[in-house]
């Protein structure tokens, strides 16, 4: 079983690394050398599928995080939540969701294609959504926010985007909880004074992040420029990050690359330049490194967030990467975070195996 276990993770760790394409970012007037980023191929993704396909009907063990009025509400996960009642907690059972449609849209050769759809199929039903609705009158008005409505609306950008059959039927499923995600979102932010700057879930950046990104992509311009306007109100004049204070010990999100990453959407290309030379002036130094997240113990649920804090400095560091040339360097310090976590994905306990992979799928894509 060891040496099978050995083999698994070998066949991610090549499949992974051996697909590497360019960012596009290559000018021949560029003085910068454009690095290669690290993509899936469909070794890689047969493999990453597995992880949502074997939770998202997965009921227990589950963590409900939920207000109880009363014995009421003291039902089964998958009474509570029948869409999104598997892997562990109602925001990785999203991101779940939303690993298998990426995979199937990306990859239609995938295996397991006719299980994953049937899934997505069974989950994402009209009644289902429904009873979802549901959940969030009473006392849960405020349930999963923002991460899990970030990660909601980042499902709806999928399916939206997805030129396919099914993807207009999950899509029109989902529409009454999206909905009501941007109606939260619309109601949350003009109230909320100060930004959450933590490195877990609360994290006001990540939260902001997803939903413009599915604002553009639906042409929601009152989203769009609601969140633009309380992006500038709470880090347009920030600078110096203390980036040497990160990781803390349980995070999963960068303070400061979320915050950075967020303001990559916001400004103009000339304008965010200017802002990132403030904000964290490191960055353009071609020498620039950025120590791993490491983990201890990978059967703590918390501990294990170092893993997930590799993925997304990644994918922040992707973000930059796009908009300037000269920061194309951080290319490698993107894939040096994503290389060392890639070998946890397979044979991993639930606490990682959970949710790492949709870290994965979006730091590799």
């Amino acid at each position: 079983m060891k040496f099978i276990k050995l083999m698994l993770i070998l066949f991610v760790v090549i499949g992974l690394s051996s697909c590497s394409e360019t960012k596009g970012k290559t000018q021949e007037t560029s003085i910068y050398e454009a690095k290669e980023s690290i993509k899936l191929d469909l070794k890689a993704a047969n493999n990453l599928i597995e992880l949502p396909l074997a939770c998202v009907l997965q009921e227990y063990p589950n963590k409900l995080g939920q207000v109880v009025g009363d014995k009421g509400d003291l039902r089964e996960p998958s009474d509570l939540h029948p869409s999104f009642f598997g892997c562990f907690d109602w925001h990785s059972a999203v991101h779940g969701h939303w690993s298998l449609v990426k995979l199937l849209k990306d990859f239609p050769n995938i295996e397991n294609k006719a299980d994953a759809i049937s899934k997505l199929k069974q989950n994402i039903s009209k009644e289902n959504i429904i009873k979802e609705l549901e959940y969030f009158e009473g006392h849960n008005k405020t349930y999963e926010r923002t991460y899990g409505w970030a990660w909601l609306l980042k499902l709806a950008e999928e399916l939206h985007t997805w030129d396919d059959q099914l993807a207009g039927e999950l899509e029109t499923n989902l529409q009454p909880l999206t909905d009501m995600i941007v109606d939260k979102y619309s109601e949350f932010l003009p109230k909320l004074v100060y930004p959450i700057r933590v490195g877990e879930h609360s994290n006001t950046a990540f939260g902001m992040s997803f939903a413009l990104d599915y604002a553009k992509t639906v042409d929601n311009t009152e989203l769009e420029s609601l969140l633009k306007n309380r992006a500038k109100d709470y880090y347009q004049s920030d600078k110096n990050c203390p980036i040497i204070w990160e990781p803390s010990g349980f995070d999963f999100l960068s303070p400061c690359l979320e915050e950075a990453s967020l303001m990559s959407r916001v400004l103009a290309k000339d304008e965010f330049v200017i802002w990132l030379d403030q904000f964290l002036p490191q960055l353009k130094d071609r020498e620039f490194k950025l120590e791993v997240g490491r983990v201890s113990d990978r059967t703590d649920g918390k501990l294990v967030h170092l893993d997930g804090v590799n993925f997304s400095r990644a994918w922040c560091l992707k973000s930059i990467v796009d908009t300037d040339d000269r920061y194309n360097h951080l290319i490698t310090v993107a894939n040096n975070h994503i290389e060392n976590s890639l070998s946890s994905l397979v044979g991993d306990s639930y606490e990682g195996g959970h949710w790492l992979g949709s870290f994965a799928i979006y730091a590799c894509q």
